[in-house]
């Protein structure tokens, strides 16, 4: 493929900022094929008379699920570009672009295509052109996205006939352009003013529209800055018309024209394109609802803190929290201050980590990376290394080696201390990353399609929520009273909870062994044995002579060499191929795609789509608990309910928009589309098999 010709130092820019990214980003790129992304041709309306002018549309055949971009992209991206070819005497104008579409971007917003396009130019041909057929070449170049950002281009030609009486174009020709001409904006019948402050408000003077209602509208503007694309825009009848509320951008405050398109789309479907220069003037008093917005802050920080508290209760949390409370067993009965101080050693350490998953989960969004909650589980390397974690935690509980603050401590009493609260919280939020719970969903979706401080603040009340009963067993005298007192019970309690640890991390390696097959399995289980020989030498010559200590510590140095490099081999290694995870038991399954669901809806059959990932516990155990039921299987069976799983174990996203369409940010996620059903219906987090039948029955 020949290199991308984009004219001007931004399009250069782009181009070398996505040959960065597609550099940086070679694991993913690994899975997607070299293929074209975007098919186009040329095409010409009809032939054309000496002196006069040919309309030739290129048309731009894009992939499902990528998209290429408007004249102007938006937060990120290049429009495509058109270089002609073209014979002696002739000369085209600019492309005529169709009115966008909002394309968010995790927290960016690009304006684009999607699906199909047709590009627009005028050609016109010399005055003394002969009669005869020409050749009308142009070299076509673009960027085209979807998790990543290819450019690509192309070489394109149409002949076209130089006649004295040209005829008519086709009836089918016609048609189509007819239709790319019906998305060109045309100049607004309507004055258009603005004003700036804590936002920008554009005022349409068009009684009429107002009084119809519009379903949609939105604003393009032509320069970037103007707005933040990915804040709400709302509108709202005034007084004389409609106004169009948006987030100023920072070179709006000082324009003396804001220039772009307006996009109505009205209740019946149809859509006006405007071009609108607007100038600053009165923009009439309306109401948009500000306290409802900012209601949903606070209500998404209350469900968050809901959603952390009873996350503590999910499975994946309570090998954790076993230790937490064996922590308190030792050290409720000496000291309240002693209470008091771990379990704020323990909040602050849920805190740091749900803060630093938050920012992490933030920025690599802002960076067009399309994740969720549990994002980290997505990357091989990640669940190999939080696979020894947890296996080494269970060894230190089985007495393999002993690190101050993990463990119960010498002669049943010591205390796990400041220290050891702080790990437990870190440790805890890291387990319970592959789980989400009742109104967390709803929350994280919230958060991560706000401003980063708004994100972090709901970040924050999730780990309060989380953190809460133990910080209350230190501060609480009479929950400290309650607690057992320190006994043999406690030694034998800690290494019983080694084995759930053993578990966690055999469930982690069929993780591994899904997303990166059988010689990342060989690499992780080689690199849990050095593991197992490194703390093994390192405990064992601690009371040893100097020379047993040097020798044990260089060994024990060995040993954790050898478990690097198995990860490091790991993290080099090429993923395995995407496969579905799971099929219930009974349950015939297929793959989702926006494609294949649409496919099915337009057969009228119902639907289950189930988002899952090998690594949300909470989905393995829905997958038990509902849809290896009898009376399950059996309606999914005579209903014909289609059963499509959304994988997401490893990055797909096609699965990220569908959560995202949806309000969430991880998974689980459940909808039911009943045959001719317009919205699907979102089945709880927590599945049943009543809820399943419940939901299957409520046609």
């Amino acid at each position: 493929m020949r290199g991308p010709r984009y004219s001007g130092c931004m399009r250069i820019f782009f181009l070398a900022l996505a040959a960065l990214l597609w550099a940086g980003l070679a694991p993913a790129a690994a899975q997607i094929d070299r293929a074209p992304k975007v098919q186009t041709r040329l095409i010409a309306e009809r032939d054309v008379a000496p002196g006069g002018t040919v309309t030739v549309a290129l048309e731009e055949d894009i992939r499902e699920g990528w998209h290429t971009y408007w004249k102007n992209p938006g937060d990120a991206g290049a429009p495509t570009a058109i270089e002609w070819q073209l014979p002696p005497g002739w000369s085209a104008g600019p492309i005529q672009w169709p009115y966008p579409v909002r394309l968010p971007v995790g927290p960016l917003m690009d304006y684009g295509y999607k699906n199909k396009v047709w590009l627009l130019s005028d050609v016109t041909a010399p005055a003394n052109a002969t009669p005869g057929v020409y050749i009308l070449k142009a070299q076509a170049s673009w960027l085209v996205c979807e998790e990543i950002c290819i450019p690509e281009d192309g070489a394109v030609a149409v002949s076209v006939t130089v006649t004295a009486n040209p005829a008519p174009a086709y009836a089918t020709i016609a048609e189509q352009f007819a239709a790319a001409r019906a998305k060109l904006p045309t100049p607004s019948p309507w004055k258009v003013t603005f004003a700036t402050g804590e936002h920008l408000d554009l005022f349409i003077a068009a009684p009429q529209m107002a009084k119809a209602k519009p379903k949609d509208v939105s604003f393009f503007p032509l320069k970037g800055g103007t707005i933040v694309g990915p804040a709400p825009q709302e509108f709202a009848a005034a007084e004389g018309g409609l106004v169009l509320r948006l987030k100023a951008g920072s070179k709006a405050k000082n324009a003396k024209t804001i220039d772009g398109v307006i996009v109505v789309t009205s209740r019946d479907g149809s859509v006006q394109a405007l071009d609108v220069s607007a100038v600053p003037g009165m923009v009439p008093a309306t109401k948009f609802g500000a306290s409802h917005a900012a209601l949903s802050i606070w209500l998404a920080l209350l469900f968050a803190a809901l959603g952390g508290l009873i996350l503590n209760l999910m499975p994946c949390v309570l090998p954790v929290l076993a230790m937490k409370a064996l922590a308190i067993a030792g050290s409720a009965h000496g000291q309240r201050s002693a209470a008091r101080r771990d379990g704020l050693a323990y909040g602050f350490g849920v805190l740091l980590s749900f803060l630093a998953l938050g920012l992490a989960l933030v920025l690599l969004r802002a960076g067009g990376e399309a994740i969720g909650w549990g994002f980290q589980l997505q990357e091989p390397v990640a669940v190999a290394g939080f696979a020894l974690l947890i296996f080494a935690v269970g060894l230190n509980l089985s007495g393999v080696f002993e690190l101050p603050g993990l463990s119960a401590g010498d002669a049943l009493t010591r205390r796990g201390g400041a220290a050891g609260s702080f790990f437990t919280g870190i440790l805890a939020v890291g387990v319970a990353a592959p789980c989400t719970a009742p109104f967390m969903a709803a929350a994280l979706g919230f958060a991560l399609t706000q401003s980063m401080g708004v994100s972090l603040a709901v970040f924050a009340a999730l780990a309060v929520g989380f953190a809460l009963p133990f910080v209350l067993i230190g501060f609480w005298p009479g929950l400290l009273r309650a607690v057992p007192k320190p006994g043999v019970w406690m030694l034998r309690f800690k290494q019983v909870l080694a084995f759930p640890m053993y578990g966690a991390a055999a469930w982690l390696v069929w993780v591994l062994a899904i997303q990166a097959g059988v010689n990342a399995v060989v690499a992780v289980l080689a690199a849990m044995i050095a593991l197992s020989f490194g703390v093994w030498v390192w405990s064992a010559s601690r009371g040893a002579s100097a020379g047993w200590r040097m020798a044990g510590a260089i060994l024990a140095l060995m040993g954790l060499a050898a478990m690097v490099a198995g990860v490091a081999f790991i993290g080099a290694s090429k993923p395995a191929a995407q496969t579905d995870h799971v099929s219930a038991a009974g349950l015939p399954s297929e793959a989702y795609s926006a494609g294949r669901l649409a496919d099915l809806r337009l057969q009228n059959r119902a639907v289950f789509v189930d988002a899952t990932a090998a690594w949300c516990i909470t989905c393995l155990v829905n997958e038990k608990v509902a849809f290896e039921n009898r009376a399950v299987r059996a309606a999914f069976k005579a209903n014909n309910v289609a059963y499509l799983v959304a994988d997401w174990t490893n990055r797909n996203p096609a699965v990220t928009q569908l959560l995202e369409a949806h309000g969430r940010s991880g998974v689980p996620l459940y909808l039911y589309f009943a045959p001719g059903a317009a919205e699907a219906k979102v089945l709880p987090q927590i599945l049943t098999p009543d809820g399943v039948l419940d939901a299957i029955n409520s046609r």
